[in-house]
């Protein structure tokens, strides 16, 4: 086993995130309300734990294995604790294959390794130019895990549809399993050339097109788990350009991007898992994830409500809360790239305008969440009889919401753990005179913090014992109603149709041909593209010609003679010519 400061670093995030949702679990999923499952959900959770726990301390392939094959198969029974719904049921299998198709190339990866290095022990293996082409056998195998687009196929419905503290754990923990995968041994194998630039490239096609799908969605589980793939994205961005900048010898700028990355996957852990807790309380208290049947619910639910505000803000990554530090480094990192006459100047330059623009996107897409979900009038008699999620729940999303505060107002305390962890991944001493940029960070964040809070107790003064109006704007209505608010839809339409040439989005009208109808009705979806267009037109096709060559085992014999006789017919014939 090894314990070092990579290890270390993603452990303190699996114990943070996995304690606080093991607390929420308590109430979220009591043994009172769920009866058969409670005891199991708190079996497997540990289960997850440990195993994941020994995935981050393993030196050794065939063990490393063993654990990984563990918390793969605990997670497939978190999954699916509903496993009496059909639509449960249907992603813990579809989570189960990908996981299996993920764990068949790390096992090619770790048979080949061992095959060619005469052991099974990991470690430091750069000198050895010839293992440098199983790094693409390892980012399959762990791209998967992440949910890098397109590998991220089973992602969305299994985030989905898990109780709402698995989404948790799995969207703030699991897929940096495969994170934690990449950057362990692309520290620990010699790279390929051009490497770095394909992380980077599934980085910015995974961060862009994540937020993309993310705002097509009106379950809002499944836009957060969209979120989950523009994230990953984001990291990987920090992690590529930190790889192509170790290959052209420049560590200073690719120490800014890693190090980015690498906070990135501790932020995404905290904001992550505190939306999807939030989520789950929304859902706790409405019974529902469908967005257009929320609404109104900060009067109802005002702490849930101001904790989810707060975990997309960091998202979003705004000022002053941990979202924004870690991709200020980013930018920083491919700032400093794009000002050198270099090839990494002309690849960091584009990746930071789409850097910023999924940023953009992301605030779109959670001013669209916070809006539908938890302002206006209540859409369904569900929320509007909603009720504040308890204690538990909350100090569980408060614990989280406090780590995201602490990062942004405090980022240089954290800055000789990440550069301990760089130093680590790049087997060297990194300069740490970097640090001087945080710290003016922080003092920035600190002064807009007490602005804001100024800014909120000054208006709060003012505006106590008056009568305000809440209508500030009727459209020529003095009392509209629900029907007359934005939906899910609706409010991301127009993002949504530029780009319509991926989401594909289908949308089904109900207009009446009355002179004066008297009810109409738009429905729009967005399908999963790359699940539905392509991965299960290409398995329908290996299944029937599966199916045409069973044909061929019958049983009898004599066939098969035949089939002997005619295979040397025709290798005679491709000898002789």
């Amino acid at each position: 086993m090894r314990l070092d400061a990579i290890s270390a670093f993603f452990l303190l995030l699996l114990a943070v995130v996995g304690a606080s949702g093991a607390f929420y679990s308590r109430t979220y999923w009591s043994q009172k309300k769920h009866p058969r499952s409670a005891r199991q959900s708190r079996l497997w959770w540990s289960a997850m734990l440990a195993s994941m726990g020994m995935v981050l301390t393993q030196s050794n392939g065939l063990h490393f294995l063993f654990a990984w094959e563990s918390f793969a198969l605990s997670a497939y029974f978190l999954v699916t604790l509903e496993r009496d719904n059909p639509k449960v049921r249907a992603a813990g299998r579809l989570y189960l294959v990908a996981s299996h198709a993920g764990t068949l190339a790390l096992f090619g990866f770790f048979t080949s390794l061992a095959a060619q290095t005469g052991s099974w022990e990991l470690g430091p293996m750069t000198s050895q130019t010839s293992l440098a082409p199983l790094f693409w056998v390892a980012l399959l195998g762990f791209g998967i895990k992440a949910g890098v687009f397109p590998l991220h196929i089973w992602l969305p419905s299994a985030h989905a549809n898990a109780p709402s503290h698995v989404s948790a754990i799995m969207s703030g923990v699991a897929i940096k399993m495969g994170i934690y995968g990449l950057v362990r041994f692309s520290s620990w194998l010699p790279l390929p050339a051009g490497a770095g630039w394909v992380v980077a490239g599934l980085g910015c096609v995974s961060a862009v097109l994540g937020v993309a799908f993310a705002l097509g969605q009106h379950d809002v589980k499944r836009l957060l788990a969209y979120h989950s793939v523009e994230n990953i994205g984001i990291i990987l961005i920090g992690l590529g350009f930190a790889m192509i900048a170790l290959d052209q010898g420049r560590p200073e700028w690719g120490l800014l991007a890693l190090s980015g990355g690498l906070l990135h996957v501790w932020n995404h852990g905290l904001f992550k898992a505190l939306l999807f807790l939030g989520a789950g309380a929304v859902l706790h208290s409405t019974g529902t994830r469908e967005m257009s049947r929320l609404g109104g619910l900060w009067k109802t639910m005002p702490w849930t409500a101001a904790l989810f505000t707060l975990g997309a803000m960091a998202i979003s990554g705004l000022p002053p809360l941990n979202g924004f530090v870690s991709e200020w480094l980013i930018f920083s990192g491919l700032f400093d790239a794009g000002r050198l006459r270099t090839a990494a100047s002309l690849g960091a330059v584009p990746a930071a305008i789409l850097l910023g623009v999924t940023g953009a996107l992301a605030l779109a897409c959670f001013v669209k969440v916070c809006g539908v979900v938890f302002l206006g009038a209540p859409r369904s008699e569900a929320a509007a009889n909603a009720r504040e999620c308890g204690t538990g729940m909350r100090a569980a999303m408060g614990v989280l919401a406090l780590g995201c505060l602490i990062i942004g107002l405090a980022p240089a305390f954290f800055w000789p753990t990440l550069l301990r962890v760089a130093g680590v991944w790049a087997q060297t001493a990194p300069d740490s005179g970097i640090a001087n940029h945080l710290a003016p960070l922080g003092t920035a964040h600190a002064l807009l913090a007490l602005a804001i809070l100024a800014t909120a107790a000054a208006a709060i003064a003012l505006l106590r014992g008056r009568q305000t109006r809440r209508q500030t704007w009727d459209c020529g209505y003095r009392a509209p109603t629900a029907r007359m608010q934005y939906t899910a839809g609706s409010f991301a339409g127009i993002i949504t149709a530029w780009f319509g040439w991926i989401l594909r989005p289908s949308v089904h009208a109900s207009l009446p041909e009355d002179i004066f109808p008297a009810r109409s009705r738009l429905e729009s979806h967005t399908p999963e593209t790359v699940l539905e267009q392509v991965v299960t037109p290409a398995a329908n096709s290996i299944l029937r010609l599966a199916d045409f060559a069973r044909t061929f085992q019958h049983g009898r014999v004599q066939s098969y003679l035949l089939y002997l006789c005619a295979a040397l017919v025709m290798l005679s014939i491709a000898a002789i010519l």
